[in-house]
């Protein structure tokens, strides 16, 4: 496609912008999109660049999107004319009041041992059909692997079946967040509803070279992120899990359970929790303890835990008393 000559400063900016960012390992896919959506307006009102009444009518576009939405937009605009003042000082930058602000994140839904087995229990009781002869057992599947070892829904959805070791009991993540890949060993019940998985989709005529796609529908179609949750979800609105404002868990919430579980098997076993920590994040696949803290919430089977293990070592020192 030709390019208007009156944004090859915008180009050029852009280009740039995106070569550095992506040194530090990130793909930059969303920022590249959103960019284009800019150049896509300024190209269409003849403008040769971005200022601050063209911004304005940009991002009215987005008024009637969430609030996630906005910030995103406009927070990647301004990053990137940030980036720009430092070789052109009187490029437009937005003003960081004027931008639009985050509702405060809802506090993570940890999904119970209780609760897993009753979506298992629902799952194995799912009908086949012509588009999806594996429902039940790609359900289960789904649902174990996200409660036994944390991925995230997009590490999920882009297995294939070559990443699979089910006799090892190992997945392996390719290419994931900040391009880490990494070997994930699975639990002994996790391994079993892997191989059972792989035998009944071999009876059912499904793909299985290396390349087709771990979780899939008929014709071995991919399971898309979305398609996973809103099955997840139907699962979850029928069996009534959900918190007190009657919100049900996220996939990104079984991430959460998966960590908060192993914190608190680290308690009941006297463990030492900080010397674990490091090897939670690399299994995760977090480049620091930093990342993993933040799925750590002080929740409170937490709280009992970490007060009674205080109790347990600073004893002699609280029964003492005060002098």
């Amino acid at each position: 496609m030709h390019r208007p000559p009156l944004l090859v400063n915008w180009d050029a900016a852009v280009t740039a912008y995106l070569a550095n960012r992506r040194t530090y390992g990130r793909m930059y896919r969303k920022e590249e999109h959103i960019l284009g959506r800019v150049r896509t307006y300024l190209a269409q009102v003849g403008a040769n660049d971005l200022d601050e009444p063209l911004f304005d009518r940009w991002r009215t576009q987005f008024y009637k999107h969430s609030s996630s939405t906005r910030v995103t937009y406009e927070r990647v605009v301004y990053n990137f004319c940030r980036y720009r003042r430092r070789s052109e000082p009187d490029c437009f930058l937005p003003d960081w009041a004027s931008l639009a602000r985050q509702k405060p994140y809802a506090l993570p839904t940890i999904v119970e041992p209780e609760q897993v087995a009753r979506l298992l229990q629902y799952a194995s009781g799912l009908p086949s059909g012509t588009k999806s002869p594996l429902q039940s057992e790609v359900m289960r599947l789904a649902l174990v692997l996200l409660y036994t070892t944390g991925l995230r829904r997009g590490e999920l959805v882009r297995l294939k079946i070559g990443d699979v070791d089910a006799d090892a009991g190992v997945l392996h993540i390719r290419e994931s967040k900040f391009h880490k890949s990494r070997w994930v060993p699975l639990s002994p019940s996790a391994r079993a509803e892997l191989q059972s998985y792989l035998v009944a989709r071999q009876a059912a005529g499904i793909d299985i070279r290396p390349s087709a796609a771990l979780l899939c529908t008929a014709g071995a179609r991919a399971y898309t992120g979305d398609g996973l949750y809103a099955a997840l979800k139907r699962a979850m609105v029928a069996l009534a899990i959900c918190d007190a404002a009657g919100r049900c868990p996220r996939v990104q919430d079984f991430r959460h359970s998966f960590a908060v579980a192993a914190l608190l098997r680290w308690y009941d076993a006297d463990a030492d929790v900080q010397a674990n920590l490091p090897k939670l994040a690399l299994y995760m696949g977090h480049v620091s303890i930093v990342s993993t803290a933040y799925y750590l919430r002080w929740m409170p089977a937490v709280m009992e835990r970490a007060g009674e293990r205080f109790a347990r070592s600073c004893a002699s020192v609280l029964d003492g008393g005060a002098p």
